[in-house]
């Protein structure tokens, strides 16, 4: 049996995942109806991950016997007026979601429930990535987003990226 805190916390930590997903998703087709469709592809991958994430969270509640309970998915409501800025916000925003599991992993370390640490281990490493990628991606933009041809270059770049199958 898990902690009842643990189990709140994880169940929070669904909602926020499901709501990356809707961020991402809001993101891509801010991108999209701009026409770089490379940009917006890229969002669309990164909201099935979030999507994804979300479903191993609800996975290992399950598999510990616990309940899930679904909260309301807030739309999102970042401001987007130049094309760099999706690409802050999802930084930030990967900053957040990391903030948030470190709490659990913490909390859980405290409640010494070492099965919800090692759960979490792989978060912790996606996390990192996850950040590492959206910092990429505005240095990338930094460098070559604002002429047409680097522009066009770095969305066919984007265009590239392919699903990854998340294996924990």
């Amino acid at each position: 049996m898990l902690e009842k805190e643990i189990v709140t916390l994880i169940n929070s930590q669904i909602t926020k995942e499901f709501y990356s997903a809707y961020l991402y998703l809001d993101f891509s087709n801010y991108y999209e109806i701009r026409g770089l469709t490379g940009f917006a592809s890229w969002f669309k991958i990164q909201a099935k991950e979030e999507l994804d994430h979300g479903l191993i969270f609800s996975k290992y509640l399950h598999d510990n016997e616990e309940s899930i309970k679904l909260d309301k998915i807030e739309s999102p409501d970042t401001e987007i007026k130049e094309l760099m800025d999706p690409l802050i916000a999802s930084l930030k925003h990967e900053q957040y979601v990391t903030e948030s599991i470190n709490k659990i992993y913490a909390r859980a370390l405290e409640l010494q429930d070492f099965r919800t640490t090692d759960f979490l281990s792989w978060f912790i490493k996606e996390q990192a990535e996850e950040e590492k990628s959206a910092q990429m991606l505005i240095s990338k933009m930094m460098l070559f987003g604002n002429e047409g041809k680097s522009l066009y270059l770095l969305d066919q770049e984007l265009g590239q990226r392919k699903p990854e199958k998340i294996v924990i």
